[in-house]
């Protein structure tokens, strides 16, 4: 199953307006020039669009055959809290503006329409979520800051505890090259030292990656190739942890290059063979396919191993989220690898998503529209 992301938004200020009478469309059309101005004849058309493209605003009528501009109004802030939800009402019904203000409409048009209230309460409403979007999007930053100062803390303190303790017995002679555990407890340290430095190898690129410009140098790039030679730079990880990891490239791939900046690409396409590694269990194989048709680019990574819940696959590109199957709370990694991925194939045009069942291994697809 594909799971629709609402990440398509038009590049100037937009507005959906919905109501079963053309004529109130058109005139949306024609007064709000500023804005552009998508159009759906009833409450189920315009679910239909939200599902997959985002608008800064709704201007809805409320009565309207299939599902009104109530119920619309109640589904919207159900699905997306934050929506900007205008109704458009010819009634002085109290009791009807008294569910539309608790169902969280941001305000309402008297109809007849006089161009001038549409106008001005349109931009009215519009400003009123700018600076409510710039309030929510500080309070977001100062939290992540501190969720992210909190989680370095937590992850850099486990491996470099368990190296100190080493030296610290060594020092006090606890430790031993004569004790029969001495090369076992060598090769724990190595391998925490080699977690650490991969800690603070992901730590640096996070943070570039978080100070970085959004917009990105790109430059023509043979997918299939770049994706080969990320999956063998993680053929050692993969037999350290007892997987195969084969690769099935389309060689037209040469002949399709695509704009993308090839250090995101690399990183996104990593993270998510790390984590198809990670999830597979001693013994189980990934295969990365890359293929290309008329309309896309499309590249597969798929594991056997133990699979995500359908409550969990939701989550798992959000920041810092991490799944735990053991339950440890002892899982390696910052959780932000997937988020990045997502963010970075999005700023180039394409799309990401993963399908799972637990038990029956996971598919991450990767596709770029040519």
């Amino acid at each position: 199953m594909t799971f629709a992301n609402r990440n398509q938004r038009p590049q100037q200020k937009s507005l959906l307006c919905v109501d079963d009478e053309p004529i109130i469309r058109e005139l949306c059309v024609d007064v709000l020039s500023d804005y552009h101005v998508l159009e759906a004849k009833d409450g189920l058309e315009a679910e239909k669009i939200l599902k997959t493209l985002e608008v800064d605003i709704v201007l809805s009528d409320v009565k309207m055959p299939n599902l009104d501009g109530l119920g619309l109004l109640k589904s919207i802030k159900e699905q997306y809290p934050d929506q900007a939800v205008i109704l458009m009402t010819g009634y002085s019904d109290q009791d009807l503006i008294l569910q539309a203000l608790k169902a969280g409409a941001d305000d309402f048009i008297n109809k007849p329409i006089n161009i001038l209230q549409l106008s001005t309460t349109v931009e009215k409403v519009f400003e009123k979520q700018k600076i409510r979007q710039e309030l929510a999007d500080l309070k977001r930053t100062e939290q992540l800051k501190n969720n992210f100062l909190g989680l370095i803390s937590h992850k850099l303190k486990t491996p470099a505890t368990a190296i100190s303790l080493f030296i610290q017995n060594i020092a006090e002679g606890i430790e031993s090259p004569e004790d029969e555990n001495f090369q076992q407890m060598i090769t724990m340290v190595q391998a925490e030292t080699a977690h650490l430095e991969q800690l603070i190898q992901d730590l640096l690129y996070f943070s570039e990656a978080t100070l970085t410009e959004e917009t990105s140098t790109l430059e023509a790039v043979d997918l299939g190739a770049l994706a080969d030679r990320v999956s063998l730079s993680l053929q050692t990880a993969a037999l350290h942890s007892g997987v195969t990891l084969e690769t099935n490239i389309d060689p037209h791939l040469a002949q399709k290059p695509l704009m993308l900046n090839a250090q995101r690409i690399s990183f996104a396409i990593r993270a998510l063979l790390d984590n198809a590694i990670k999830f597979t269990p001693k013994g189980g194989a990934i295969q990365l396919t890359a293929k290309v048709d008329q309309q896309q680019i499309t590249l597969l990574i798929k594991d056997d191993g133990i699979g995500i819940s359908q409550q969990e696959l939701a989550k798992i590109f959000n920041k810092f989220y991490q799944i735990d199957p053991e339950h440890t709370g002892q899982v390696r990694g910052f959780g932000l690898g997937l988020y990045y991925a997502r963010e970075f194939i999005r700023s180039m045009g394409g799309q990401v998503y993963v399908e799972s069942q637990p038990g029956q291994g996971a598919t991450a697809t990767i596709e770029f529209p040519l």
